[in-house]
């Protein structure tokens, strides 16, 4: 009798309704709870939270190592983004051409370190920048190019670089496969056309191949500070959860972890995770502005 009420039109409606169900589970009512939790004090204890209004609010403003966080953040996105994005375009074009054999060997291998997982890939890097017993400076040493062990995570340069290099290496390859699929889209008939009209390669890349690719391009970067305003594993393990040298590398999810977790305080912890959120949907807001405009020229 039940199923007989039901309208054929409402069975969408249950078929989408998991979905739903989930996204009210695991994200919407996680974002409501760190709203209402970031205007009290609270350890995390049976002890009910104490409303203090918006003095976490005030707090954040103010607070230096929040700051902090957010510039090393952004600087060491750049630090990952910029090469990410010349090298995933740059084997895109070459990997897309029809006549290169053993493509799918390259493709294969420059996308592989996309499916490890962070937490490994930062225990890699650990033991292999470890000081002094680390195999880079086995391997630096063995062949004379310096005395004794370098501490990389005692130089600012060289911790940050660490970290960018890292994330480069892993995302890259994912750039280059949504690089090639963009290439893919593009119609032969406006290759075909400019090499009748005597275009080079080159000329072909900047005049054809580029000019298509933008809205990708513009959703890689999207993606990409969606991501690295979220940088958390692979800087933790690296450092040690330390964001040394002297919170350099000391990432905003990071400070949010610590803050919560090891700091058990959990009304401003949960401050600094709807600061990030803001900041995220800032930055997405400007992107799709930008997204839209150069839309509205095509």
């Amino acid at each position: 009798m039940f199923s007989k009420k039901i309208r054929k039109d409402s069975y969408g409606y249950i078929f989408i309704l998991p979905f739903f169900i989930i996204l009210a589970t695991f994200i919407i009512y996680p974002i409501l709870y760190s709203i209402a939790i970031s205007f009290t004090k609270w350890d995390g204890s049976i002890i009910p939270p104490e409303f203090i209004g918006l003095n976490n609010y005030r707090r954040l403003v103010g607070d230096a190592f929040f700051l902090r966080s957010i510039r090393n953040t952004w600087i060491m996105w750049l630090g990952c983004i910029i090469p990410q994005m010349i090298f995933g375009l740059g084997l895109a074009v070459i990997l897309s051409e029809k006549k290169l054999k053993g493509k799918g060997f390259f493709r294969w291998v420059y996308y592989l370190p996309n499916i490890v997982t962070m937490a490994s890939v930062g225990t890699l890097v650990f033991f292999l920048i470890n000081w002094p017993h680390g195999s880079i400076n086995r391997m630096l040493m063995t062949f004379g190019i310096i005395n004794e062990p370098y501490n990389f995570l005692q130089s600012t340069l060289a911790a940050r670089a660490t970290i960018s290099i890292t994330l480069w290496w892993m995302w890259f390859g994912y750039s280059m496969i949504i690089f090639m699929a963009g290439i893919k889209a593009i119609p032969e008939e406006y290759f075909e056309a400019a090499r009748v009209d005597g275009a080079n390669k080159w000329q072909i890349f900047w005049n054809i191949t580029l000019p298509c690719l933008r809205p990708i391009i513009l959703y890689q970067v999207v993606t990409s500070v969606i991501g690295g305003l979220t940088m958390f594993d692979v800087p933790y393990i690296v450092t040690e959860a330390r964001g040394g040298p002297q919170t350099t590398t000391l990432t905003m999810v990071m400070y949010l972890y610590n803050t919560t977790f090891a700091n058990y305080n959990f009304g401003y912890g949960a401050t600094i995770g709807v600061g990030l959120f803001v900041l995220v949907m800032i930055f997405v807001a400007i992107a799709f502005k930008i997204i839209n405009k150069n839309a509205a020229y095509d």
